[in-house]
């Protein structure tokens, strides 16, 4: 059956900013391997530094709020002041803590640290979240981005999925879990795949399924648009007798295989049955 390598999606994914700002440099274009967590590209972003501030804003004002209930504590342990300085110390010390919790909540759930590593506030990197190839990128120099902005598409190429047409004749034969042998049409590269899923529907214009399998591909020699040639096993008929079809030689009328004795050839005349284009 005729089939094309595509992209494995479950292995793409949709890089986003999470941020609002602008592109101050870009460090991977289309068509590059990148890593995990290498920087794809640098924004600087008004939101990132307001949420900075307020983190350090935080973090000061729970110093103070510590300083203040120590002291409260031990003025109303020697019996100098009231209690309720003591109780009205220890609110404010709780609330900032909550506050400074949430500060660092914001930051981590956009995947930055609360302190800037190189004294910028404004400062963010994109980074790739896997390791593979960018299929697509929608990102320049100088560009504002809003935070839900797709600017690159990655995908994991270490499996990929052979999609093979299935014609109407064929679909009582192709099963999920069948074993079949991939080979490229156009290379001698080969590799073995296990359908995985069906096509309920038949497409309307070809009027036939795609049955699609999996194939690893850690050395990346299969390519994405690649086709491919899918051989699967439709029935196993057990015979007497079976010979390669290339052995079989036409003498006079008759079809036969030539088999060795000693020095001699002699002529096996045959009877032919069932064939699988090979045997």
């Amino acid at each position: 059956l005729p089939g094309e390598i595509i992209f494995n999606e479950h292995t793409i994914v949709q890089v986003v900013p999470r941020l609002p700002g602008i592109v101050t440099a870009v460090k991977r274009h289309h068509g590059q391997q990148v890593q995990k967590g290498e920087i794809l590209v640098v924004m600087e972003s008004q939101m990132l530094a307001e949420l900075r501030s307020e983190y350090r804003v935080a973090r000061k004002r729970l110093a103070l709020a510590q300083t203040s209930y120590q002291r409260e504590r031990q003025l109303w342990e020697e019996k100098i002041s009231a209690k309720q300085d003591y109780l009205v110390a220890q609110q404010l010390l709780n609330e900032a803590e909550i506050a400074l919790d949430l500060a660092v909540v914001k930051l981590q759930s956009l995947g930055v640290q609360p302190e800037a590593s190189s004294g910028n506030l404004a400062r963010y990197e994109v980074r790739a979240p896997i390791s593979g190839l960018i299929i697509d990128k929608t990102v320049a120099l100088g560009q504002t981005l809003k935070e839900d902005e797709h600017i690159f598409v990655i995908a994991d190429v270490s499996t990929v999925w052979a999609a093979i047409t299935v014609y109407p004749k064929d679909l009582d034969v192709v099963e999920v879990g069948q074993k079949a042998t991939i080979r490229a049409t156009a290379s001698d590269i080969e590799g073995e795949g296990v359908v995985t899923y069906i096509t309920t529907l038949i497409g309307g214009q070809t009027r036939t399924a795609t049955a699609r399998m999996t194939l690893k591909n850690k050395e990346g020699r299969w390519r994405p648009g690649m086709f491919v040639t899918a051989e699967m096993l439709a029935e196993e008929i057990r015979v007497p007798v079976a010979v390669s079809a290339d052995a079989l030689q036409t003498l006079r009328d008759w079809t036969v295989v030539f088999g060795r004795y000693g020095e001699y050839f002699e002529a096996r005349p045959l009877e032919l049955g069932a064939s699988d284009g090979k045997m």
